[in-house]
């Protein structure tokens, strides 16, 4: 008798037999020993998961002689008809070599007669989404309405190419992929029934190469019993399949552990001796560090189904958890980049570089466990000759008030006659040689040192606006802002660089205050000049022009409790008093706690103490005089509001006439008629309220 290959040999017989598809065997078996059976069946999933295979199964059940059930005989006349494949009243259609309606006709010609033999007449239509439309619509009517003793089981491995009209007719069954495990287990029984030596690695190769499908298993297995004379042996079906040994990737693994360069090449150029597929090379790895996440999280959870499992948990100890999730992201961008390299080789070998490069920088609770030697290469690279290898080199120091100190030592080319222009805590400016300027002294430690000078009588710092800034190429570190002396204002240059020098001043150091001429310290230090003028009609302040020269601050939280009594007549107080800049902006997130007599006490939000000074206080305390008309002792406490401040009852009020600009919209009617009509979209974020004067 001649060779009958596994596939055909272990095609299962009953239900019994089947392995896997549970979900599907139970809802048939029930159907069959219930009588509730449905004229047409459809059984839709990949190659080889046993789709014709439970159609005959099927046909055998509802034709064998002992009667209707999930379970037949298996050694009546008719059962055995059916599993040699010549049984009358099954019909086997190949749909893909009979696609023309005519062959559609011809087989419907004889649905009306009545069975030979068995009970039932099955047409068992495989590939049927190979029909063509006009075969669909032929079948359709036989396919809802068949006579009683007709049952149509199809089979598709693409159900998406059937018309709804035919899957509306048929109880759809979806067939899974065969996991690896379940493969397996069915190669080692069927392995160890016919006698045939195996090794477990070789199975588990065998059953990821058979890619779900437990057919193109039995087939790989039979090549690999005819490769490997009659043995089924790891290092034969490594070779057949073309797959790469696990202990190179382990290799690859461990010299990016230790940071080893030449280690990692040398790993490299050994795999490149067996010419292996280079993506394959980064999936192993892959599927490697997936393992290792899974040992990290749950180590129980580890099979070893491909013998390495003690490497897998070696590895989980050895590497944190952090460089396992890079080095595969790492991978899986690799992977898709790699046929884009110049060679493949070379892609591969960058991917590598890119994670020893870029990983992340070592903890120190990072577990540090030393990697048994794999036998493959264990070269070291030298630390002083190879700065990628072990610790990364430590990047040299620069000393910061250097760039600082530079442009102040060149004191003899200034002339002592020039007055020294207020100091201003913006980034560095070089200043122009054409015109002579004097060197202050930096409120830094590293100027210190430098000899000291008389000190200059200070003359009346000049207004803000009428200061012009010199523009310049800004240095690595900040240093001085030098104005010169005299300065002599273009006429083309109008005020665009005055904004220019707010737009680089340092907001979040509080400047110093510089004297007036009338020897008081109150004088508002530069860079802090801006105001925004306050609307008092409609007591709300505009922070869109105050962010062009105050620090970006988060929007108002809403407060815990509405505005009453104190707080309420300080949002009523508030725009009377016409601030703007830092000032406005620390009065607007006060509220007022205390008011006895002339003794008031204001409480400010701590997230807006960066702008609060003694300065920004005495001016809010001199605005507040000016509109009380009378002399008031002014306390502001940094504590969090616990009412509505200014700014609040702002954003409030803008985030109100944007919720009602946004309902005029939905609601109008011109646009509900473009959603309906066109399936329009309105976007929230394009609406802004239109103000209209109170």
């Amino acid at each position: 008798m001649s060779y009958q290959v596994l596939a055909r040999k272990w095609r299962p017989r009953s239900f019994r037999e089947m392995v896997g598809q549970t979900h599907v065997l139970k809802a048939l078996i029930n159907a069959l020993d219930s009588q509730r059976l449905h004229h047409a069946y459809l059984f839709t999933g990949t190659r080889g998961v046993g789709k014709t295979t439970i159609a005959r199964i099927i046909a055998k059940c509802l034709n064998c002689e002992t009667g209707i059930s999930s379970t037949p005989c298996g050694t009546c006349s008719v059962c055995r008809e059916i599993d040699e494949g010549r049984f009358v009243d099954l019909i086997e259609v190949d749909a893909a070599s009979r696609t023309k309606v005519e062959d559609t006709r011809e087989l419907l010609d004889n649905v009306q007669y009545s069975p030979s033999r068995g009970r039932f007449k099955v047409y068992l239509i495989d590939e049927v989404h190979m029909l063509s439309t006009s075969s669909f619509n032929a079948l359709l009517k036989t396919l809802e309405e068949p006579p009683p003793h007709v049952k149509f089981l199809l089979a598709t491995t693409d159900p998406q190419k059937l018309p709804v009209t035919v899957l509306s007719r048929c109880l759809q069954f979806s067939l899974k992929n065969m996991p690896p495990e379940r493969v397996v287990e069915h190669l080692t029984h069927v392995l160890t029934a016919e006698n045939v030596p195996f090794e477990d690695d070789a199975l588990w190769l065998l059953g990821r190469a058979a890619d779900g499908s437990m057919r193109d298993a039995m087939s790989l297995t039979d090549q690999a019993i005819a490769f490997g004379e009659g043995k089924v042996l790891a290092a034969d079906v490594r070779a057949m399949l073309g797959t790469l040994d696990h202990g190179q990737v382990y290799g690859v693994l461990h010299a990016l552990i230790e940071g080893d360069a030449r280690a990692l090449i040398e790993a490299v150029r050994h795999l490149a001796e067996q010419g292996p597929d280079w993506n394959g090379v980064l999936s192993e790895m892959l599927n490697v560090l997936h393992r290792v996440a899974i040992a990290q999280a749950l180590p129980e959870a580890v099979d070893n189904g491909q013998g390495d499992r003690e490497r897998v948990l070696q590895l989980a100890q050895a590497l944190p958890a952090e460089d396992v999730q890079f080095y595969y992201q790492m991978g899986l961008i690799g992977r898709r980049d790699l046929p884009l390299a110049p060679e493949p080789r070379g892609g591969f070998e960058m991917v590598l570089l890119r994670m020893l490069a870029f990983r992340p920088a070592g903890a120190d609770d990072a577990p540090k466990v030393t990697l048994k030697p794999l036998g493959i290469s264990q070269a070291t690279a030298d630390s002083q000759q190879n700065p990628v290898a072990g610790t990364a080199m430590p990047a040299p120091v620069v000393s910061a008030p250097a760039p600082v100190i530079a442009p102040a030592a060149q004191a003899p080319v200034v002339p002592a006659s020039v007055e020294p222009s207020p100091v201003v805590p913006a980034a560095s400016v070089t200043p122009d040689v054409s015109e002579p300027v004097q060197p202050v002294e930096a409120p830094v430690a590293p100027v210190a040192d430098l000899p000291a000078e008389p000190e200059p009588e200070p003359e009346p710092a000049a207004s803000a606006v009428d200061v012009p800034w010199e523009t310049a190429e800004p240095v690595a570190e900040p240093a001085q802002s030098v104005a010169p002396a005299e300065p002599e204002v273009n006429a083309a240059e109008p005020a665009a660089l005055q904004v220019a020098s707010v737009e680089v001043s340092a907001p979040n150091e509080i400047a110093q205050p510089v004297a007036d001429a009338d020897g008081s310290e109150d004088e508002p230090p530069l860079g802090d000049y801006d105001y925004v003028e306050m609307d008092a009609e409609t007591l709300d302040y505009d922070f869109d022009q105050a962010e062009a020269v105050t620090p970006a601050v988060e929007e108002p939280l809403p407060a815990a409790k509405p505005a009453t009594g104190l707080a309420a007549e300080w949002l009523s107080l508030f725009p009377q008093l016409g601030l703007g800049g830092m000032t406005g902006s620390i009065a607007a997130n006060c509220t007022l706690i205390e008011a006895n007599g002339d003794d008031w006490l204001l409480h400010l939000d701590p997230a807006h103490s960066a702008l609060f000074n003694p300065t920004q206080q005495r001016r809010l305390n001199d605005a507040l005089n000016q509109q009380q008309g009378r002399s008031i002792k002014l306390r502001i406490e940094l504590c969090k509001p616990e009412q509505e401040t200014p700014a609040q009852a702002a954003a409030r009020r803008r985030a109100d006439r944007q919720r009602s600009a946004e309902a005029s919209i939905h609601a109008d009617p011109l646009v509900q008629q473009m959603i309906q009509q066109f399936a329009a979209k309105v976007r929230d974020d394009s609406i802004e309220p239109i103000d209209t004067p109170s």
